[in-house]
């Protein structure tokens, strides 16, 4: 049985439970000695966790450790760079003797996949614009099986079952109001460019049906989904029969979404509905980090360091 979860270890505190495995690596350390290097989590987070000095007995049972596979832990909470971190003792493999029930072990989205993606699909099924309705529509109906388990990232901001989903359904959520502040965007242009943006993180990123990603497609490495996601709406406005301007639009919103070179962008946006979708994803992205770190957090103190907020620890209030 699951008796204690990542949200509630403490630093020094010494415990013996069970992990999903997300990542797991032999590496040598400099000092020569093997050690084993894990991403484990449960439902409330993940975390980082080493075996150190690894003895040659142990080696055979440590590489049968594979991602999505459950295992139980005897380590010590210390703490590295900011953020906690396991210092495992004693390792084992699981089986049906141990009860587990695996809800406890996989971080989902908060709502029902079929629920996310049919409000989505309504979004884009009541488009006024027909082109736009067909390439967003054909994109959710291509990619529906996956939509309803993928992550939208191996780790950071919805790397969860259905984060995908649950990503875009808030974007649009935002950029829905945001429209009605500034008239001047093409609402369905916005909401077009939310439901398609990250759409090629299916073929980035490979994840089994828990939403667990153990790592990146080769396409993905060496394109990445921005480039993936012009190849997309280059192939499937040929077949639809999207105009050219209004493809090409699409597609640099593709490419500028994530805005900086150093995270993928050749260009930033040049018109204000890409410049719209930037800023709709870098919201969604960073309040769900700061929400996931403050889940953590007791009133009246500061989370652990959260590098995907430039390495800010976080204030949760006691208002």
């Amino acid at each position: 049985m699951k008796d204690i979860y990542i949200s509630d270890i403490k630093v020094n505190q010494e415990i013996t439970t069970y992990f999903i495995v997300k990542k797991s690596e032999i590496k040598v350390g400099s000092n020569r000695k093997a050690y084993l290097d894990l991403l484990l989590a449960d439902a409330t987070g993940e975390i980082s966790a080493k075996k150190w000095d690894i003895a040659d007995e142990e080696m055979p049972g440590l590489k049968k450790i594979e991602e999505g596979k459950i295992i139980k832990v005897r380590a010590l909470v210390n703490e590295w760079n900011g953020m906690k971190q396991l210092r495992i003792s004693r390792i084992r493999h699981t089986g049906a003797e141990d009860n587990l029930v695996m809800s406890d072990y996989i971080k989902a989205a908060p709502e029902e996949a079929e629920d996310m993606y049919s409000f989505i699909y309504s979004k884009a099924e009541a488009f006024a614009d027909d082109d736009l309705r067909r390439i967003c529509i054909r994109q959710l109906e291509d990619n529906r099986e996956k939509l309803m388990y993928y992550p939208a990232a191996q780790k950071n901001h919805h790397a969860e079952m259905a984060g995908l989903l649950y990503h875009i359904k808030r974007m649009l959520m935002m950029g829905e109001r945001a429209c009605q502040v500034y008239t001047n965007l093409n609402a369905e242009l916005v909401m077009a460019g939310v439901i398609l943006h990250d759409m090629e993180k299916i073929n980035e990123i490979e994840s089994n049906e828990l939403g667990i990603s153990s790592g990146y497609s080769f396409e993905g490495k060496m394109l990445g989904h921005l480039v993936q996601g012009v190849k997309t709406i280059d192939r499937l406005a040929d077949e639809l029969g999207i105009p050219a301007e209004k493809a090409i639009m699409l597609e640099h919103m593709m490419l500028t979404h994530h805005y900086e070179p150093e995270y993928g962008s050749p260009k930033k946006p040049l018109f204000p509905e890409a410049e719209m979708l930037h800023y709709l994803d870098m919201i969604d992205a960073k309040m769900f980090d700061m929400q996931e770190a403050l889940e953590k957090t007791e009133p009246g103190e500061f989370s652990d360091r959260v590098w995907t907020l430039d390495n800010r620890t976080l204030y949760r209030t006691t208002l």
